[in-house]
């Protein structure tokens, strides 16, 4: 099928290269020059496994191009709507500028039968205002909601764990634009992928329902350390026994300085104020208190640092382990790891930062920071180190033996809880984990 896929960021990109590689003719389209000509030479602008190989044979191949003219979305049977949804600047609630403007744009140069594709985190409501306006164009509008993880975005893309449309069932070419995105996703239909059907509403709410339980399971771990700290417990070995539980799970029950990045935060805000704007306040209120458990950790991680060198870090070199938000993936937005270490910054420590990806993204956001790019460089003579971003090379490629051979002291704080602890202490460090005795 011939796709245009408008917005060429994170979500963009990967989808409208994904969709290539299955055998879709694909136009991507943003307004950013420097976006679509990077795109366009075959360099990925972020790093996300495995996108770099599917954007080049994408190119190679002819059924991948970018530009910045929206109207070569015409001929286009599907076009995917993946722009931003940032928080307002003024506000929680999402920012719909660029969802609007893409609309706006696409308008023009829809033919009748063409589907239009939401993608993008919009507030509960977005589609059902968007609907009128694409319907008088002759095309008709679903919302198929994106679940990417980032680090596992292509997989994700290509080998969904499930899809959801959401659709006017009373619109006018309903069940052929049901075809057409059946269409579209045709090799993960026939593996088996759930393929659900809802109202334009319930597509646009399991998207921040399910960011909204993550980030409640993800704080929920916090808060129990947060008892732990003062009981003397472990809050590893309480994720081990309730995660156990069928009913419970132990995924995102890693303990820690708690989640970052551009969706799990301001998506959650999000959800927030339009729960306010319907009326429905209470019934998500609790989401501010997880908000507010995953900023109090960095604080704690922070805090922890301070404590393990006796009370103060002026004059003291800490090395920061990590600054993108999560491992396999140049992300720094909302990064946790940034946070600890601009906090630590601030009370006088001498702090270098390392990343094997994100240090050109974090230098140009924090520039008063020293970044290392080499490991074991940023090691070296360090009074302290904090790992807060778990990527393989801290987590499993740095023995306590290797690291203590480099540094000043052997103090380290494990802000994700990813390291043997008793491992370390055994190789003579002062080990402090999160919620860890």
């Amino acid at each position: 099928m011939k796709l245009s896929v408008i917005g060429c960021g994170y979500l963009g990109a990967v989808h409208a290269a994904a969709m290539a590689s299955i055998g879709h003719e694909v136009v991507g389209i943003d307004v950013d020059d420097r976006k679509v000509a990077s795109l366009s030479s075959g360099v990925a602008p972020f790093f996300e496994p495995g996108l770099q190989e599917i954007l080049t044979a994408g190119l190679a191949s002819g059924n991948l191009r970018f530009t910045t003219d929206i109207s070569e979305a015409r001929g286009a049977e599907v076009h995917f709507i993946g722009v931003g949804t940032p928080q307002q600047k003024d506000g929680h609630a999402a920012d719909l500028t660029f969802v609007n403007a893409a609309v706006d744009g696409l308008l023009p140069h829809l033919a009748a039968g063409d589907v239009v594709a939401g993608k993008s985190t919009v507030p509960v409501g977005t589609a059902a205002a968007l609907s009128p306006r694409i319907e008088a164009a002759g095309a008709v509008l679903v919302w198929n909601p994106e679940f990417l993880r980032e680090g596992f975005a292509v997989t994700d893309t290509v080998d969904p764990d499930r899809l959801v449309v959401g659709i006017d069932a009373n619109a006018t070419g309903a069940e052929p634009a049901i075809e057409k995105i059946r269409s579209v996703y045709r090799p993960a239909v026939a593996k088996g992928t759930p393929f659900i059907v809802t109202d334009l509403a319930t597509a646009e709410l399991v998207k921040v329902a399910a960011n909204a339980f993550l980030a409640t399971k993800i704080s929920f771990i916090n808060a129990m350390a947060e008892i732990a700290e003062v009981t003397g417990a472990d809050v590893t070995q309480l994720a081990d026994a309730i995660g156990h539980d069928v009913r419970i799970g132990r995924r995102f029950l890693g303990a820690g300085i708690g989640f970052g990045g551009g969706c799990l935060p301001k998506d959650i805000r999000a959800f927030a104020a339009r729960a306010e704007e319907l009326g429905r306040r209470d019934s998500v209120g609790f989401l501010r208190e997880v908000d507010a458990i995953n900023l109090r950790r960095r604080e704690r991680a922070a805090a922890l640092v301070v404590d393990a060198l006796g009370g103060s870090v002026v004059g003291k070199r800490v090395t920061v382990l990590g600054a993108a938000f999560k491992p396999y993936s140049d992300d720094i937005r909302d990064s946790p790891a940034l946070d600890v270490a601009v906090r630590l910054r601030g009370l006088g420590a001498d702090v270098t930062v390392t990343d094997p990806q994100a240090i050109e993204n974090a230098r140009r956001q924090h520039p008063q920071l020293t970044y290392v790019q080499d490991r074991d460089d940023a090691l070296r003579n360090a009074d302290a180190v904090i790992i807060v971003t778990e990527w393989d090379e801290y987590r499993r490629h740095l023995t306590p033996e290797h690291a203590g051979s480099l540094v000043a002291g052997r103090v380290i704080i494990d802000g994700r809880n990813c390291l043997d602890a008793v491992a370390w202490r055994a190789a003579g460090w002062s080990y402090h984990g999160m919620g860890r005795p």
